[in-house]
């Protein structure tokens, strides 16, 4: 049904308030009897034989699908979107104080690509509200952590930041995604610059050293990376110890567009998520996954739109997959259809 349903909704609800209004929907539906359950029964995909199950840098994932971070921001919705059948959710990013984000609108879909285009500038409710709903509702899924720094620190200060939320959050879910490659917020790409990175690194590394529980910690890259930088990023991973790379974020390339070049006058910058990023970021996991001879666990995202392109990224070498836009445009079903082809 969603296919019929969808070109309404995209006509009459811009792209950030249809989200607001699902998320809205959601909310609901928790007090509504049976819902929930209905949801899953109609959304799971049966794994008697615990094929899909796999353990990935020491958890135990049920399924290997994610929702990639930006969709739960502030870690308010990840038991009622488990309902759809995600092995895990990524929550954020967060920040260690609340922020806005940039200026609305700011975020637009390009329907001819199947993309989306956002500059939403990292807005969330902070770390400590975050962390108030974890504990209000105990998570029936696994959950990473996705952290960034506020937008008004500067990035010689970034360090700092990471290390607070890090901290701060470290109690209340199971991995974390350290976040420098968004485009949407002014200079955030440059903490990929190997000196800023093995900074914050370093901090978030060593905080851990003192934890009587282990998290595993995986670096988020851009997809606008050279491979010249992917290898140094690789060795700065391998020598501080992480554990992961999710491959990749948004791009800023726009080169490989259908739509028009005059629609996109009017949206600017942003990051770029959605199918035309799909070969881009199977080419950096592949690159990946041959250079650390499939060692280093991989989360692939980026333009998964079918579940042929999920099965790709696993072939690849990745150990899980994230959607985002993939979930956006082909519905609530999209993941027990991936979950299918893969039990196959």
């Amino acid at each position: 049904m969603y296919k019929y349903i969808r070109p309404l909704i995209f006509l009459l609800f811009s792209a950030e308030k249809a989200h607001d209004l699902v998320m809205s929907l959601l909310k609901v539906l928790r007090y509504i009897p049976f819902a929930n359950a209905i949801i899953r029964l109609v959304y799971s995909c049966p794994d008697k034989n615990k094929k899909l199950e796999r353990e990935v840098f020491g958890i135990k994932f049920k399924n290997p699908v994610g929702l990639a971070a930006g969709f739960d921001k502030n870690g308010e919705m990840y038991n009622d979107l488990a309902n759809f059948g995600f092995g895990f959710i990524e929550i954020g990013s967060l920040t260690p104080e609340p922020q806005p984000g940039n200026p609305k609108p700011r975020c637009f879909r390009l329907c001819k690509d199947k993309a989306i285009i956002n500059r939403m500038g990292i807005n969330n409710y902070g770390v400590k509200y975050a962390i108030g709903q974890l504990k209000k509702r105990h998570p029936h899924v696994v959950i990473g952590g996705n952290i960034s720094k506020n937008s008004n620190t500067s990035n010689e200060n970034a360090p700092g930041d990471y290390e607070k939320s890090f901290a701060r959050l470290y109690d209340f879910v199971d991995f974390f995604v350290i976040n420098v490659s968004c485009p949407n917020v002014k200079d955030l790409c440059r903490l990929q610059d190997i000196d800023s990175l093995s900074e914050i690194i370093d901090r978030v590394v060593t905080y851990r050293k003192y934890c009587d529980e282990y998290r595993p910690v995986l670096l988020k890259i851009s997809p606008d990376l050279e491979m010249a930088q992917i290898d140094e990023v690789l060795e700065i991973v391998k020598i501080a110890g992480l554990d992961g790379i999710v491959a990749t974020n948004t791009t800023r390339d726009r080169s490989m567009l259908s739509t028009d070049v005059s629609a996109l006058v009017n949206i600017g910058n942003g990051g770029l998520s959605g199918q035309p990023l799909f070969e881009k970021s199977l080419n950096i996991v592949k690159y990946i996954c041959a250079k650390t001879k499939s060692q280093l666990p991989v989360i692939a995202v980026g333009g998964i739109m079918s579940p042929q392109q999920a099965k790709e990224m696993l072939d690849a070498g990745a150990s899980l997959v994230e959607v985002y836009s993939g979930f956006i445009y082909e519905g609530p079903s999209f993941v027990k259809k991936i979950l299918k082809s893969l039990s196959k």
